[in-house]
């Protein structure tokens, strides 16, 4: 199997996505797109969105429980990558990991692959039997979600929000650890060559979903914006 440009290049298995044994039977391939067409934004086009964000200081903070966004991921939403049969971690090691070798019964499963991490330039090997050093980050976390108006959602669309793959980073375990819930004004990523693409992530998501920015929030985010050449 490989995976070009966003979209991944698979045969969704009916057996569900655990691992499966090596078959020598080629399965049939379908293009699934991983991303949502235009994401992430230009950096023209992610100052012209974040301008347009409600400036507002978050709310309702103490209430976030991560429950209220679904127990663990869920391929039952239809942001990119929803309803294909693959676990969502799995759509994300899929897109972000280079060379990436699949279950051949079973191309759900990510069997190994390489992360170069966008937040610090590491290369980062996976493999399937062995413990990780990669996780997926929730670029604009689940609770800076909350507090910039997620609160107010029903939880179908909580549940879709955890789950889109455009909200979605296959990241360094002990960088994001460091990230935690935090926004730009409180955390940007090590590397500084991906300023510029992190600002435009975050800005694409808020917009997405109709969130708001704290005045401090929105001048990091400017900041970062402004790397982009």
């Amino acid at each position: 199997m490989i995976r070009k440009a966003g979209v991944l290049l698979l045969a969704v298995s009916t057996v569900g996505c655990a691992p499966a044994q090596t078959s020598h039977t080629a399965p049939t391939a379908s293009a699934l797109p991983l991303v949502t067409p235009g994401f992430p934004p230009t950096p023209a086009q992610a100052r012209t969105r974040l301008a347009a964000l409600k400036v507002a200081w978050g709310e309702n903070w103490r209430t976030y429980e991560r429950a209220k966004f679904g127990n663990g991921w869920s391929d039952e939403t239809d942001a990119p990558g929803g309803r294909n049969g693959c676990d969502t971690r799995d759509d994300v090691l899929h897109r972000d990991l280079d060379d990436v070798r699949l279950g051949d019964r079973n191309p759900c499963v990510v069997l190994s692959g390489v992360l170069h991490d966008p937040y610090t330039g590491k290369e980062l090997p996976y493999s399937y039997r062995k413990a990780s050093q990669i996780q997926t980050d929730h670029v604009v976390a689940l609770g800076a979600a909350w507090r910039a108006g997620a609160w107010a959602w029903t939880p179908e669309r909580r549940l879709t929000y955890a789950n889109d793959l455009d909200v979605l980073l296959a990241t360094d375990k002990r960088t994001n650890h460091d990230k935690s819930s935090k926004t730009p004004d409180k955390w940007r990523p090590p590397r500084s060559a991906y300023w510029c693409e992190y600002g435009r992530r975050w800005t694409g998501i808020k917009a997405k979903y109709g969130l708001t920015v704290s005045p401090p929030e929105k001048k990091a985010v400017e900041e970062l914006l402004a790397t982009c050449r």
